[in-house]
This record gives structure tokens, sequence and C-alpha cells, in this order.
């Protein structure tokens, strides 16, 4: 039997997934980051994209987050999510309109403060990295 991880990933609304896993990749902020039974303690910052849960080295599971925090311990993974969603619930029509109105609003945005706009930015191109996992589902 090869090692596990226990992985709990939780947005606001509710608990997506808790059970043994033997390989996660989430969208750390900077880069994809394959966790594994074992690493070292730490706290990443998410950016928008898709966590793919692996076994047997399979992918046996997809879920899109919005951002968040991954808190990774030697024998858990706890991913606090602001927005998650299984890949294949994802809505190509919803994401479309998502990324239209991220759109705008980043437009819009061009006399705000550069945080506010990097703000706006980073909610486009999580909204678009959406779109592309619903077109991929």
């Amino acid at each position: 039997m090869s090692a596990t991880f226990d992985l709990e990933l939780v947005s606001p609304e509710k608990l997506l997934l808790s059970r043994p896993v033997e390989m996660a990749i989430i969208p750390a902020a900077e880069g994809e980051m394959g966790v594994l039974p074992g690493m070292a303690p730490m706290i990443v910052a998410l950016k928008g994209g898709v966590i793919r849960v692996q076994e047997k080295g399979a992918v046996t599971e997809r879920l899109f987050v919005m951002g968040g925090f991954a808190e990774i311990t030697p024998t858990r993974v706890t991913v606090l999510a602001d927005e998650a969603t299984p890949v294949a619930e994802l809505s190509r029509a919803e994401a479309a309109g998502r990324v239209r109105e991220a759109e705008a609003a980043y437009d819009s945005a061009a006399s705000a403060t550069p945080e506010e706009r990097e703000a706006a930015m980073d909610r486009l191109l999580a909204l678009r990295e959406m779109a592309q996992a619903a077109e991929a589902a």
C-alpha cells in the first residue's frame, strides 16, 4: 500500500473533500506544487486553478479553487479555498460571463490604486483559469 496523507478541502459553503490521498497538485501562488506524504510544514497562498488529486498514478479528482491558502504538514493538507467547485460541475457559460464581468471591472480600475488594480487582475486571471477548466471538462 502506498503512503498517503489526509487531504481536506474546505470552502465557505461546505467541506468538499476529506480523505486520504497519495498526492495532490495544488495551484500555489508561486506555481503548481506537488504535495506528497512527509512534506515539510508550510503555509502557501493559492491562486485560481485546479487541484488535482492523484491515486495509483492517475488523477482521480479535479477541483477548481478561486484562491485561498493551504496548510501543509507531513500527514495532512488543509486547503481553505475562497471558492471551490468540482471541475465536472463548472458551467462554460457561467465562467465566460464571469470572465467578461472581471474584464470590465479590470478596465474600470484603470484609475484605481495599484493594489486595487492588482486585485482586479488576480480575479480576472483566476476566472480565466476557471473558463479553461470548464472548457476542458
